[in-house]
């Protein structure tokens, strides 16, 4: 049903399925629609290219856990498109989804399909009155269509890299800095997650003037003691009791949400008591029951992880790097990525990797990965499949298995699981 709702979408006469940067087209829609926006009170907006959705799924965990209501607009979904629009305590059904679509037709305006998602998370979301309206652009933010609002409480910049080079015309690292800071709100407070120290210098340039309350990344930091970790700021010491994180990226994502709930007022006793039971589908998460896990032998293991840009696969680097088994991988990748750079930061990691396409997805062919696996001396094959790449691989031999290199595959893998 969620893939119907997608090719109905993609091939629908108004909607066009490409990327489509402006705000002209929805906020002509909104206005029709009687400016829904202006009824979602406290927003916040997540911006940049990698951690937006960890951010977000850990600050709204804490602010549920404070009793207070919240609703969530993520990009994109893994296993199911009502994973896109969080609404109080609920996800949106496929019914309302298509009700609501049915709603946005009416209005004969041509909108890209992203757009036509996001108007059904805000029509929806400004009907229950939500204490919190959390929102995650889908790329970018100065044309991006969850940049509805000029007055929201809190924008959220994560880590800043080169993730999304292929949209933009000046393509630099630069030029994705300006898109994502430079036009942030002047009457909020804005939080900057840990970057590079090159890549926070140029933020501070394009925030120099911004007159809303900035939190630069050194308001807080990650301390070890023994073999635990804690959040640590000038008021607050927190431990990272934490069950399913694991790289220190995540790390940095969840502190990040931890400094924005103090700030909220949520006591740290409710976020210390929230921490266990993070977790986070397709981002470092290990398959420990299922079908698939139920095939595989009593010595391997499996872990999926959406990592797909440069800077998320030297993250993933440093984790597998702890690992004391043998790696072995399966990879796919969604076209417009970079995969030999992204590989590159994974060499010296895996003892075999198996390439394959990506199902309903357009996506790098396998064969072009397995030769950029074999330049970068990485022993590989290809399969057709997910089943096919695991029957590769599956052995009595103790390993580790990652899937690796698309979120979309990781749905895919999810949902066969």
């Amino acid at each position: 049903m969620s893939k119907l709702i997608y090719n109905q979408l993609a091939n629908h006469k108004l909607f066009n399925k490409s990327v489509k940067f402006g705000l002209k087209r929805i906020k002509l829609a909104l206005n029709l629609l009687g400016n829904p926006e202006r009824r979602l009170k406290n927003i916040i907006n997540v911006v940049g290219e990698s951690g937006k959705f960890t951010t977000l799924h850990t600050l709204r965990s804490f602010i549920e856990a404070n009793n207070q209501t919240v609703t969530a607009h993520v990009s994109p979904s893994i296993k199911d498109i009502s994973e896109r629009f969080y609404i109080g305590n609920e996800y949106l059904s496929h019914k309302k989804i298509r009700e609501t679509i049915k709603e946005i037709e009416k209005l004969k305006i041509p909108l890209s399909v992203f757009e036509c998602l996001t108007l059904v998370y805000i029509i929806n979301a400004s009907k229950i009155n939500a204490d919190y309206n959390i929102m995650e652009t889908g790329c970018f933010w100065k044309l991006d269509s969850n940049n509805i609002t000029d007055f929201p409480k809190i924008q959220i910049c994560t880590n800043i890299n080169k993730q999304h080079l292929n949209f933009l015309k000046i393509k630099t690292l630069d030029q994705v800095i300006k898109e994502d800071v430079a036009y942030l709100s002047h009457f909020g407070r804005i939080y900057i997650s840990k970057q590079t120290p090159n890549v926070l210098k140029k933020i501070k340039v394009h925030l120099k003037n911004n007159k809303s309350n900035i939190v630069y990344p050194s308001a807080w930091k990650i301390v070890r003691a023994g073999n635990s970790y804690y959040y640590l700021d000038k008021s607050t010491k927190i431990s990272l009791n934490t069950k399913n994180v694991y790289s220190k990226g995540m790390f940095e994502n969840v502190c990040l949400a931890i400094k924005v709930a103090l700030d909220l007022n949520i006591d740290k006793k409710i976020i210390q008591k929230t921490l266990p039971s993070l977790k986070f589908e397709g981002r470092y998460q290990y398959l420990n029951h299922g079908k698939i896990k139920n095939k595989l032998h009593k010595n391997e293991t499996i872990m999926i992880d959406g990592a797909h840009s440069p800077a998320d696969s030297l993250n993933l680097y440093k984790y597998l790097k702890t690992i004391k088994l043998p790696i072995y991988g399966i990879w796919a990748m969604s076209k417009n990525k970079e995969p030999d750079l992204f590989l590159k930061n994974l060499k010296g990691i895996f003892k075999k990797v198996v390439t394959m396409p990506i199902e309903n997805e357009n996506s790098v062919n396998p064969d072009l990965l397995n030769k950029i696996a074999s330049r970068n001396n990485i022993a590989s094959e290809v399969a057709d499949n997910f089943k096919t790449a695991l029957t590769k691989i599956s052995s009595k031999e103790k390993k580790l298995i990652v899937c690796f290199g698309s979120l979309y595959n990781c749905g895919n893998i999810l949902n066969q699981n």
